[in-house]
C-alpha cells in the first residue's frame, strides 16, 4: 500500500500562510512608523489606476528623475534619506531626485501605484517610467540601474562647468 504525499498539505498550508499574513499587513495600521515595507491593499488603488499622471509629479525638466515614495518615519526610508540627498547635490541639473512621503500625502502612493515602501522609480527626460525598485537601494546601485538603462552621467565637472547627462 503506497503512502500519501505530504507535499500537497504543505503547499496548502504554505499558501494559507501567506494569505494570512498578506491580510493582516493589508489591514495594519502603522501609525508609529515602527513598522516598514507596509504592504498597501490592492483595492486602494482600483479607484486611482486610471489616472494618466500621479498628483505628486514636478516640472517638467527634461531630466532623468528618481522618484523615491516612502515615509519619514519608516527605517528603510530613513536609510535612503541620505542617498537621495548625496544624489540631489551631485547631480543637480543632470537629475531630478524627488522624496514624496505616503503617509503625509497617501494619494501619491496611490496614484504612483506603489505596493511597499520605500519605493524607487526611475523616469527617463520624457517622464517614461523606466524601472522601479522596492526596498532599500545603495547610491552605487541607483547609479549602476541608470547606467544599465542607459544614462551615463558623466563624472562631476570642475567648478564651473555643468556636465550634461549621456542618453
Amino acid at each position: 500500500m503506497q503512502t500519501p504525499s505530504k507535499k500537497p498539505i504543505l503547499v496548502a498550508g504554505a499558501v494559507f500562510l501567506a494569505a494570512g499574513l498578506a491580510l493582516t499587513y493589508n489591514n495594519h495600521s502603522c501609525p508609529s512608523g515602527r513598522c516598514c515595507s507596509l504592504i498597501l491593499p490592492m483595492s486602494a488603488f482600483a479607484a486611482e489606476a486610471s489616472k494618466a499622471a500621479p498628483t505628486n509629479a514636478p516640472a517638467k525638466t527634461n531630466l532623468p528623475r528618481l522618484v523615491d515614495l516612502g515615509a519619514d518615519k519608516c527605517i528603510p526610508c530613513k536609510m535612503m534619506a541620505p542617498v537621495l540627498k548625496e544624489l540631489k547635490k551631485e547631480y543637480a541639473g543632470l537629475m531630478e531626485v524627488q522624496f514624496i512621503d505616503v503617509w503625509k500625502t497617501p494619494d501619491a502612493g496611490k496614484a504612483y501605484q506603489i505596493n511597499l515602501i520605500p519605493t524607487q522609480i526611475f523616469f527617463d527626460a520624457d517622464g517614461k517610467e523606466l524601472f522601479r525598485h522596492e526596498g532599500f537601494f545603495a547610491k552605487a546601485d541607483i547609479l549602476a540601474k541608470w547606467k544599465e538603462l542607459g544614462v551615463e552621467f558623466k563624472a562631476k565637472a570642475p567648478a564651473g562647468k555643468t556636465p550634461s547627462p549621456k542618453s
